[in-house]
C-alpha cells in the first residue's frame, strides 16, 4: 500500500483541513458521506464500543461494512514485535485500514519499520514539540496533539498545534497535525483557526458544531418567508411539500 494514500487524496483537492470522526458504526454511518475524510478510533472507544460486537475485529469489519473511508485502527503493545504483529493483523483486513501508535520508543520504532514497510501510521498521545520532532523523523505520516486534555490542565489546548504548524512550516513531506481529543466546538475553532490539517472528534461535537443561533435565527426568516410565498401561489409549479396536509 502507498504511504501516500487515499487519505492524502481526500487533503490534495485544496478544500481546507479534514474532518475525522469517532463513534460507534450505527452513529456514524448517515454522516459519512457528508465530506467526512475517515472514522479514527483509540483503545478506549475501542474497548466500548467493541463490546457489543464481540471483539474489536468485528468491530473493525462493521466499520469497513460502513464506509470505503479510512478507518483509524489504534493498537497498543509492550514490544516493537507485538506491535508489528498485532498492526499485520489489521491492515490485512483492508487497505482501508490505519494503524495508530502511541507515543513511545517502542513506536517510534515500529514507525519506521512501517515506513520502510508504506504502511501509513498516527501518532497519538503527543504532548510536546519534542515529541512532535522524534516521531516526524521516525517517518510518522499523521501527529495527534491532545488538545482539551491540556485545557483541562489550565494549558492553551491548541499551542502544539500552533508550535507544530511552525516547525513543520519549511519540511518537504512533512507530518499532517491532526487536533485530537477535541471535546468542545471552542476547540475545535481553535485548532482550525492555529493551523491544523486535521481533526478528529466525536460525532456529537461535530453536530454541534454545524450549530450557531444566528444561523436559527435566519434559517427561520428564510423558511418563513419561503411558507408565505408557498400560501400565496407564488410557488406555483415548485414542487414545495405542504407541512399542514
Amino acid at each position: 500500500m502507498d504511504v501516500k494514500n487515499s487519505v492524502v487524496k481526500t487533503r490534495s483537492t485544496g478544500r481546507g483541513p479534514t474532518i475525522w470522526l469517532a463513534g460507534p458504526p450505527s452513529d456514524l454511518e448517515e454522516l459519512m458521506p457528508l465530506g467526512i475524510a475517515g472514522i479514527v478510533t483509540n483503545t478506549v472507544v475501542l474497548n466500548q464500543y467493541a463490546k457489543p460486537y464481540g471483539s474489536v475485529i468485528a468491530l473493525t469489519e462493521a466499520y469497513l461494512a460502513m464506509t470505503d473511508k479510512p478507518v483509524v485502527i489504534e493498537i497498543d503493545g509492550h514490544t516493537v514485535e507485538e506491535l508489528l504483529a498485532v498492526g499485520k493483523v489489521f491492515t490485512d483486513m483492508s487497505p482501508q485500514i490505519i494503524l495508530k501508535i502511541p507515543c513511545t520508543l517502542t513506536g517510534l520504532k515500529a514507525f519506521r519499520i512501517l515506513r520502510q514497510e508504506g504502511i501509513e501510521t498516527f501518532c497519538t498521545t503527543v504532548f510536546s514539540l519534542t515529541q512532535a520532532a522524534a516521531v516526524a523523523q521516525a517517518g510518522v505520516d499523521h501527529i495527534l496533539p491532545f488538545c482539551d486534555p491540556v485545557r483541562e490542565m489550565g494549558g492553551d489546548p491548541t499551542r502544539l498545534i500552533r508550535q507544530c504548524a511552525a516547525m513543520f512550516g519549511g519540511w518537504d513531506d512533512r507530518p499532517f497535525i491532526m487536533a485530537a481529543l477535541v471535546r468542545s466546538v471552542e476547540t475545535a475553532y481553535a485548532a482550525f483557526r492555529d493551523g491544523a490539517d486535521e481533526l478528529v472528534t466525536m460525532w456529537t461535537v461535530y453536530r454541534d458544531m454545524l450549530e450557531h443561533p444566528l444561523t436559527d435565527h435566519w434559517n427561520k426568516v428564510f423558511l418563513d418567508e419561503w411558507v408565505d410565498m408557498h400560501s400565496s401561489g407564488l410557488l406555483a409549479g415548485v414542487p414545495v411539500e405542504d407541512q399542514h396536509a
